[in-house]
C-alpha cells in the first residue's frame, strides 16, 4: 500500500495515512487502500487511525479534484460511493477506532474523525466541513457528522464551511479530548480499551450503533452475563483479582 501504512502492534492495529507531502489528502488510491484496511481487522482489540506529518487529513487532493471536475454524473456518483464505503467501513469496524488528530482535518478528513469511536486532538488541530467553499456539500460525511455533532452545530459548520479549532471541536462533540501530549493521550485510551473484556467492548460498540429496543437490551445483557467472558469478569471482580484478559 503506497499511500497507507498498516502495522500490527500486539493487540492493536495501527493504520496510518502516509502521504505527508500532500497533507494526507484523499485521492482514489488512498480511499481504496483505507477501505481495504478496514474490511477485516481480524481479532485486534483496537484500531488507531492516524496521519503522518503535519496534518491528519486535509480533505481532497487538488489533483484528484481537478480530475473529478471533468467527470459527469455517473463518475461523480462512483467517486462518492467509494468514499461512502470507506466511511461506513470505519464506522462499522467491529473493534473500537481511536483517531489521532493533528494539524488539519478538513472535509473528508473531518468525516473520518466523525466515524471514529474516540477522537483525540492536538491543541492546534483545525477542523472544517469545508465543502460549501467549493460550491459543493458535505453530503457523504453528513450521516456520521450529524451523529457526532448534532443538527445544531451542523447547521452552522455545514453551511458556513468555516474552520474551527480543537476546543470548538471538543465542545460540539466531534472530538473527545484535546491533549498537548497527543501520543500519551492515545496510549492512555488504548490502555483503558485493553483493560476491558474484548468481546464486551465489541458488543458495547454494537449497542451504540444499533440502539436496540428494551427487550433486545435485556437479551443482550443476559447473553453477555452468561458468556464465558462475562462469567470470568464477574468472578474476577468478586474474587478481587484481575480477569484473564488482563493477566
Amino acid at each position: 500500500m503506497a499511500a497507507l501504512r498498516v502495522e500490527r502492534d500486539g493487540e492493536v492495529l495501527r493504520v496510518t495515512l502516509a502521504r505527508p507531502e500532500r497533507r494526507n489528502a484523499f485521492d482514489a488510491a488512498l480511499i481504496a487502500e483505507l477501505a481495504e484496511a478496514f474490511v477485516d481487522v481480524g481479532r485486534v482489540r483496537a484500531v488507531v487511525l492516524a496521519g503522518d506529518g503535519a496534518s491528519f487529513c486535509a480533505g481532497a487532493d487538488v489533483e484528484w479534484m481537478r480530475a473529478a471536475a471533468d467527470l459527469g454524473y455517473d463518475g461523480n456518483l462512483r467517486d462518492a460511493n467509494a468514499l461512502r464505503h470507506l466511511l461506513e467501513a470505519v464506522d462499522r469496524c467491529p473493534a473500537p477506532v481511536v483517531c489521532r488528530v493533528q494539524g488539519h482535518a478538513l472535509g473528508g478528513g473531518a468525516g473520518l474523525v466523525a466515524c471514529a469511536d474516540i477522537a483525540v486532538a492536538a491543541p492546534d488541530a483545525v477542523f472544517a466541513f469545508s465543502e460549501v467553499k467549493l460550491g459543493i456539500i458535505p453530503a457523504v460525511v453528513s450521516p456520521f457528522a450529524l451523529a457526532k455533532i448534532g443538527p445544531g452545530a451542523a447547521r452552522r459548520y455545514f453551511v458556513t464551511g468555516e474552520r474551527f479549532d480543537a476546543e470548538t471541536a471538543l465542545r460540539i462533540g466531534l472530538v473527545h479530548e484535546v491533549a498537548a501530549d497527543l501520543d500519551g493521550a492515545v496510549e492512555q485510551v488504548l490502555g483503558e480499551l485493553l483493560s476491558a473484556g474484548p468481546k464486551a467492548t465489541r458488543a458495547a460498540k454494537k449497542l451504540v450503533l444499533e440502539r436496540p429496543d428494551g427487550p433486545d437490551t435485556a437479551r443482550r445483557i443476559a447473553e453477555q452475563r452468561t458468556s464465558e467472558e462475562g462469567q470470568e469478569g464477574l468472578r474476577a471482580f468478586l474474587e478481587k483479582r484481575k480477569p484473564s484478559w488482563r493477566s
